[in-house]
């Protein structure tokens, strides 16, 4: 995202705990978070999870204490949404506005500057700021109040884990039943089971591409807890939860975990008996044997 403001003539000033991962992607160097907010008419966070933001934005020389009146703070991140409620009011008392707005897309998307936004909050914040959505978003939807944007990302990523969880697990079975996984995928993206895994991820990964660089094992799991604590914060029932917590629980424990989340697909492969859906030494994609 970085690389494509500056690509579009934003003067962007980064900041990141890693020396050297801010001017690597095309911004000029800041010396710290409150060096960032002090300087910046629109601060973009894109952190792990919101254990990481409520310091960043209420910690000693955080966003909060270096942001003024006006400035809008947008949060990138995958975040519990009631936490970003209450960093919303924490920030609505200093005059700032903070707009949640998780994105969607993966880091291909990214790079491409096609991402999906959500958003949550003043309306009117959005507008302000919407042409910095512009280098690296094809679709912003405006979702509500504070909260909303999180809440619809939190939902959004459930399906993706459940999705890649079950295309995975189909496909190790497929694998295992001597089928060609090429007109396995066929046949399901014509058919009812089609999914965005079985679309965009696992006819690279037959292939041996398994998109390395996405969301890792470790940041899906945090994600399907996020959902289920959502889910029982709204009162709502929560019933298939556990399946891809399983799945990408295995694939922590089996070593994958910051790894991209598609290596889920070698996890249970694992647990088969060591099943791989790609044969490096005959360079196709392994049917059966």
């Amino acid at each position: 995202m970085t690389r494509r403001l500056a690509g579009a003539g934003y003067e962007v000033l980064g900041y990141d705990p890693v020396a050297g991962k801010a001017q690597a992607a095309g911004a000029i160097p800041a010396d710290s978070v409150a060096d960032v907010a002090a300087r910046s008419d629109c601060v973009l966070m894109s952190l792990p999870g919101s254990s990481v933001i409520e310091p960043v934005v209420l910690g000693p020389a955080g966003v909060l204490e270096s942001c003024r009146p006006g400035q809008v703070i947008v949060d990138l991140s995958t975040a519990a949404p009631s936490s970003t409620i209450r960093l919303h009011a924490a920030l609505a008392e200093r005059g700032a506005e903070y707009l949640d707005a998780g994105i969607s897309g993966g880091a291909a998307a990214a790079e491409k500057g096609t991402l999906t936004i959500m958003v949550g909050g003043a309306e009117t914040a959005l507008q302000s700021v919407a042409e910095v959505f512009e280098p690296i978003a094809a679709k912003v939807v405006y979702m509500g109040a504070s909260g909303a944007g999180h809440t619809t990302k939190v939902l959004n990523n459930f399906l993706n884990a459940v999705s890649l969880a079950a295309t995975a697990e189909v496909m190790v079975a497929a694998r295992l039943a001597g089928l060609d996984l090429a007109r396995v995928l066929d046949v399901i993206n014509t058919s009812s089971g089609v999914n965005f895994a079985t679309l965009q991820r696992f006819p690279r990964i037959i292939r041996g591409d398994y998109l390395e660089g996405g969301l890792t094992s470790a940041l899906m799991t945090k994600d399907i807890v996020l959902y289920a604590d959502c889910l029982r914060e709204l009162g709502a029932p929560s019933l298939l939860a556990s399946g891809p917590l399983a799945a990408f629980g295995l694939a922590n424990s089996l070593g994958y975990t910051d790894q991209i989340s598609n290596r889920v697909v070698d996890a249970i492969g694992d647990l088969a008996g060591g099943v791989r859906l790609y044969d490096p030494g005959s360079g196709e994609t392994k049917a059966g044997d």
